[in-house]
């Protein structure tokens, strides 16, 4: 098949990119090392369109990886990057029944999988490996700290032999060899080592004058504007606590950890990547498997528990070449981790702090979605002519297979949804509501 880079709005590959594309056509298998953010799916992704067969309407290529929110994500890039495949998204967190539905109706031709999902449907017969000829392991190393080794190798066990492996990792391994259990892969080492970022990431040290930091938190986070910011915490609870207190003081929050629902939590992510709120706080969760562009800063809240976790938080900013900033909340307590090498600027308040400034888009909720033949045209269309906004009024448009969700102008959405209640879309009739 046939791939489309300028419907991602790339114009060239990076350098790794390149290197991938043009090894995959050398060796049968690859180890590709190379740090969050620099564009590793769309290095594995083009090999695997280029792979595969219009033709054979089974199933050819399987991509495992860590979460849900990566499975879909990828799953969404990959349909923009070539219409003509047809590909699903399979994770815990909704019943099998419903994927088994939708897998007899698509047939896909690619499935982008969490592990055991995966494994649950190859037990149970509900997709046929036997046209499989590419095995994909993304974030191979966070899949370990996830305890999905055992999972993995039996999905490996499970599969005809791949006629091509490829294996993604953040970071280097012996036990990757071991896994691999191939003499004949070809390793792609564009691993960094953290302080090779610096050049691109702008380190700051913050100090609070008490233990408790939320002040200071806040304060900085209304220094910083309208930049779009992740905060890091080390507790579920500490991602309520932190949240509320924000909220509470007129700053547009988003929260997100692992004890949510898989719908909050996916809503959580369009809002913040759409820009309907500036700031995200969370757990590691967020550190690493979501594909979220164009973070200005990360604010280390919580010390990180250790220097990987520091790196992972820290590549959320700075992507794909792009500058970013970090910041390190210090109570009167606490210091600078050792394995901080650099030296990061002290950060001073402003004598007068500004207040917090409301994002610009608001979140609109659409209760349906692909299955029921809606796409991302038919959103702005519907806005545009029925509920009366200009296109520059209308934002990101993201559609999954149940529902979906647009960015719109926060000042128009009250205005919004008065015109299109009760109003059908595409000659559907459905629920449309403010998303918060």
């Amino acid at each position: 098949m046939k791939y489309d880079l300028s419907r991602l709005g790339i114009d060239a590959l990076n350098a790794m990119q390149q290197e991938t594309v043009q090894q995959y056509r050398r060796h049968r298998h690859l180890v590709l090392l190379s740090p969050t953010g620099s564009g590793k799916t769309l290095a594995y992704l083009l090999p695997l369109v280029s792979q595969l067969d219009a033709a054979v309407e089974e199933l050819q290529a399987v991509v495992l990886v860590p979460s849900r929110e990566l499975a879909v994500q990828t799953c969404d890039t990959l349909r923009q990057l070539c219409p003509e495949c047809r590909c699903m998204a399979c994770y815990g967190g909704r019943a099998a029944m419903e994927e088994h539905k939708t897998i007899r109706g698509l047939r896909p031709q690619v499935v982008i999988a969490t592990p055991g999902r995966m494994m649950d449907h190859l037990q149970k017969e509900n997709l046929w490996p036997g046209k499989v000829r590419m095995l994909v392991i993304d974030e191979f190393d966070k899949s370990l700290e996830m305890g999905f080794r055992q999972q993995m190798s039996s999905i490996m066990e499970m599969l005809p032999q791949p006629e091509n492996f490829i294996l993604l990792s953040a970071t280097d391994d012996p036990s990757i060899t071991a896994f691999v259990g191939k003499e004949d892969f070809y390793k792609i080492d564009y691993s960094v080592d953290p302080t090779d970022d610096l050049d691109r990431i702008s380190m700051y040290e913050v100090f609070s004058p008490v233990k408790d930091k939320l002040q200071t938190l806040l304060e900085l986070l209304c220094t910083l504007g309208d930049e779009t910011s992740i905060v890091f915490v080390n507790y579920r609870e500490s991602v309520e606590r932190v949240g509320r207190f924000l909220v509470d003081n007129g700053v547009s929050v988003a929260m997100y950890h692992g004890n949510m629902e898989q719908r909050d939590r996916e809503k959580t992510i369009y809002r913040f990547a759409n820009g309907s709120c500036r700031v995200l706080v969370s757990t590691d969760l967020a550190a690493r498997g979501l594909d979220i562009d164009d973070v200005d800063n990360v604010i280390h809240y919580h010390l990180p528990l250790d220097e990987k976790a520091y790196i992972h938080r820290n590549g959320r900013t700075a992507r794909w070449d792009a500058h970013g900033h970090s910041y390190m909340i210090l109570g009167p307590e606490e210091f600078r981790p050792e394995y901080v090498s650099s030296s990061p600027q002290r950060f001073n308040m402003p004598q007068r702090i500004p207040a917090p400034l409301p994002a610009r888009w608001a979140t609109l909720y659409i209760g349906k979605g692909k299955k029921d033949k809606i796409n991302k045209i038919d959103v702005v269309g519907f806005l545009s002519k029925v509920g009366g906004l200009a296109r520059e009024q209308i934002g990101r448009v993201d559609v999954l297979p149940g529902w979906g969700y647009a960015a719109v102008e926060r000042a128009e959405m009250p205005h919004l949804l008065k015109r299109i209640k009760g109003q059908k879309i595409k000659g559907v009739k459905t629920i449309f509501a403010l998303a918060e």
